[in-house]
């Protein structure tokens, strides 16, 4: 009896992230939903610039390689040519929430029927470590050696209650990866995130709160605990829509 395989979605190609960080437990989760969809031949992915740079290595779909914070206007022109396929975005935080904020609000705000997973791991991962949108108060980056000072800096943004506030938006939850009991959580957020595209509902994102023990300066161990004490309570877990639940299930 298989008690645990490789997902048929992920391609058999070594990883190229640091130790202990928590893309390689996302790029799962995306290919098992994939599989018990039974969608792969129809997916198409769009990876932008940063740490998902070579997402299109790891994926048993076709993958599109977009311009860094284009991957939802890349995505959208790919779902209304070929509305019948699903198509999701892999996207971080430095991308989405920064040079790409406004191609995320529009398609929420339009409605368009794809999916995002947003990494955030509160800093930008590939370019060096530099302050991200998402970088908490206090924390040290390349760019706020000193900690991030919102009297300077502004506050950090939280991706998944701004989102929530579209129309266009039918999905948005907030998870993440640092234990099992919520590694089995974002599979099931992700999994309902492409169920809702399937089923043409609307605009769908997963945000996904990860490590990245490299530029946090921590070991891998320190990191997920961190994510814990200190970015969890800022970027608290949840759905915070889902116009399938009764009375559409908005977090408080």
């Amino acid at each position: 009896m298989v008690v645990f395989d490789k997902p048929k979605a992920l391609a058999d190609a070594p990883f190229h992230y640091c130790p202990g960080c928590t893309h390689g437990i996302v790029h799962r989760l995306v290919a098992e939903s994939i599989d018990e969809l039974g969608c792969e031949g129809r997916t198409v992915g769009v990876a932008p610039v940063g740490c998902s740079v070579f997402a299109y290595n790891y994926f048993n779909c076709d993958m599109i390689q977009a311009p860094h914070g284009r991957a939802p206007a890349v995505a959208t022109g790919v779902k209304r040519a070929k509305p019948e396929n699903m198509v999701f975005t892999y996207q971080g935080d430095g991308d989405l929430a920064a040079i790409g904020t406004a191609e995320t609000v529009h398609v929420g705000a339009r409605g368009e029927n794809i999916t995002i997973i947003f990494i955030n791991n509160a800093i930008y991962g590939m370019t060096g470590g530099q302050m991200a949108p998402t970088t908490l108060p206090g924390q040290v980056s390349t760019t706020s050696p000193y900690g991030r000072n919102i009297k300077i800096q502004g506050h950090p943004i939280r991706i998944c209650e701004m989102l929530s506030t579209l129309d266009g938006t039918a999905y948005a939850e907030r998870v993440s990866v640092d234990s099992f009991k919520n590694i089995k959580k974002a599979k099931s957020a992700i999994k309902k995130a492409f169920e809702i595209q399937q089923a043409g509902l609307g605009f769908s994102i997963v945000e996904v709160l990860s490590t990245c023990p490299t530029n946090w300066g921590k070991t891998p161990t320190e990191a997920l605990e961190w994510l814990r004490t200190d970015m969890i309570p800022y970027y608290p877990l949840g759905v915070y829509k889902d116009i399938t639940a009764k009375g559409e299930n908005r977090h408080v």
